[in-house]
């Protein structure tokens, strides 16, 4: 059973609110019912929130489930149009799958963690509409450390008390120093890798996006292990990723 968020932080009305979204998310769709019974909240609350959301189009019922409406489609384009990088970034990573025939990805942190926000697909029998707007473990992807290793050591010991080093396969790393040393290694090349780090099979490069000084994101490109190596990563993709960030840099400068 999910419960709301117990931390007395924020307001209680607002968690069961919030677990209600994932709820209903994570269930695909559901009822009343089984709303309270996962969430162990009365009914009736859970009927107050989905009539609220219901007539601002965050929810939507079909048949005796609710659904999450397309109210959140309209915030999340809105928040992703706000980015910088995500303006000046689209037709560079265009180009670039164009040219490498392999993902290639923006993306940008928030609050600990990377989100993808905008993407191709590449050669790759892959929906990338799964994976837009996901978040992932900053430790264990090539976005994720390219920005970490210009982070603050600060903020990246608090990223790392908030969010931990999870395994997400036997190349993940695990230990603080071992990370320490990891993104000491990616500001001296200048680009982070992830061998199989988050997905079995899956190799990626990254490179920061600074502007002004600041890292604003990561750019990265993605592909199967047998067709993007190490050595593949290292050469001539390396050498494609860094011309496109180049040119999206540029742009952000000049809009």
């Amino acid at each position: 059973m999910k419960q709301p968020s117990k931390t007395g932080k924020g307001i209680k009305s607002d968690e069961t609110l919030f677990a209600l979204i994932e709820t209903l998310r994570e269930l695909d769709g559901a009822g009343v019912t089984e709303l309270a019974e996962h969430l162990g909240v009365a009914k009736s609350t859970i009927h107050g929130h989905l009539t609220s959301m219901r007539e601002h189009g965050f929810v939507v019922k079909r048949g005796a489930k609710y659904h999450l409406g397309l109210g959140f489609f309209d915030y999340g384009q809105y928040v992703r149009g706000q980015l910088s990088m995500f303006r000046s970034g689209m037709e560079a990573v265009d180009e670039l799958e164009r040219a490498t025939g392999e993902m290639v990805w923006l993306i940008t942190h928030e609050n600990g963690r990377v989100m993808y926000v905008y993407g191709r697909g590449g050669q790759n029998n892959i929906d990338i509409n799964t994976i837009l707007g996901q978040w992932a473990y900053m430790h264990c992807n090539s976005g994720g450390k390219a920005i970490l290793a210009h982070l603050p050591e600060r903020e990246v010991h608090e990223i790392v008390d908030e969010h931990g080093l999870p395994a997400q396969t036997e190349n993940t790393i695990t230990s603080r120093d071992a990370l320490f040393d990891e993104l000491e290694r990616v500001r001296e090349r200048g680009y982070a890798l992830n061998l199989s780090e988050d997905l079995k099979g899956i190799h990626a490069i990254g490179i920061p996006l600074t502007f002004e000084g600041e890292i604003q994101g990561a750019l990265s490109i993605a592909g199967p292990a047998h067709r993007l190596s190490q050595e593949r990563c290292e050469g001539r993709v390396f050498d494609q990723l860094q011309a496109a960030t180049d040119e999206i840099e540029l742009n952000l400068a000049y809009r």
